[in-house]
């Protein structure tokens, strides 16, 4: 019989001959105003601001607002003060690869929430294929199963990482610190992600106020489009000191 012990964001399983961590995966209730919203699998830890940064990248909070576990005390919920700028509906929550929205859709979806991005800053190519290697990740060094999300400034200097099962949800809690910290619109801050480049991974960029987004993976052929239409510079396979510089090269020396 194998047992597994919870440990925080990882977790400890012993079995027959076994002995190794993993990372955590549990379910999170989103709650406005008492009304449940959303659930997403994620590693516990950072709950609020992955609420908040979730609720932010869909267009339905424009600004901070106060987020803490329920009156009620249940377990693995967090609740948020209302109300919402909109009534979420179905087609709000467009982000997932099997949700059904086509291309054209997502993209008119996102240009509602997301103005085209200023100009600037201009980075050196070095500096954005270093920066995977300045990510500190110390659950994956645990468990190597979780994916992180990094808010740089120009200079190349951390503000915040985050860390998570759900590479959208490492990318919510990022944008959910940077509210709290009231640095969004993140312009002209940089951010970074350990894996590939989704299309929603663009979308919550470009909803942030994000001009550079840099990803260790490759980019799919909607995060391009999508880069492109908002003017957000995407970058992907950061690794060795080279990187692939995909949409608005300018902001690139």
């Amino acid at each position: 019989m194998t047992e597994v012990r919870l440990r925080g964001a990882y977790a400890t399983v012993r079995g027959p001959g076994l002995e190794d961590e993993v990372a955590v995966e549990e379910p999170l209730e989103i709650r406005v105003d008492g009304a449940p919203l959303a659930v997403t699998m994620r590693t516990p830890g950072h709950d609020e601001e992955l609420a908040l940064g979730f609720l932010y990248g869909e267009g339905l909070i424009d600004g901070p607002r106060a987020a803490a576990p329920p009156a009620d005390l249940a377990g693995n919920t967090i609740e948020v003060a209302g109300p919402l700028l909109r009534a979420p509906d179905a087609r709000s929550f467009f982000t997932s690869s099997s949700c059904g929205v086509c291309g054209k859709g997502a993209l008119e979806e996102v240009a509602v929430h997301a103005e085209p991005l200023a100009d600037g800053p201009v980075l050196e190519r070095a500096l954005l294929a270093a920066l995977p290697d300045r990510l500190r990740q110390p659950t994956f060094a645990r468990t190597g199963g979780l994916h992180a999300t990094g808010l740089f400034d120009p200079a190349g200097e951390l503000l915040c990482v985050r860390e998570d099962v759900g590479r959208h949800n490492a990318m919510d809690k990022v944008v959910g610190w940077a509210l709290r910290e009231r640095r969004v619109p993140l312009h002209p801050a940089v951010l970074c992600v350990s894996g590939r480049l989704s299309f929603e991974l663009v979308q919550k960029a470009a909803v942030a106020g994000a001009p550079v987004l840099v990803g260790v993976g490759a980019p799919t052929s909607l995060a391009v489009t999508l880069a492109d239409d908002r003017g957000l510079t995407l970058c992907g396979f950061a690794r060795g000191g080279r990187v692939n510089v995909y949409t608005r090269p300018d902001r690139v020396s």
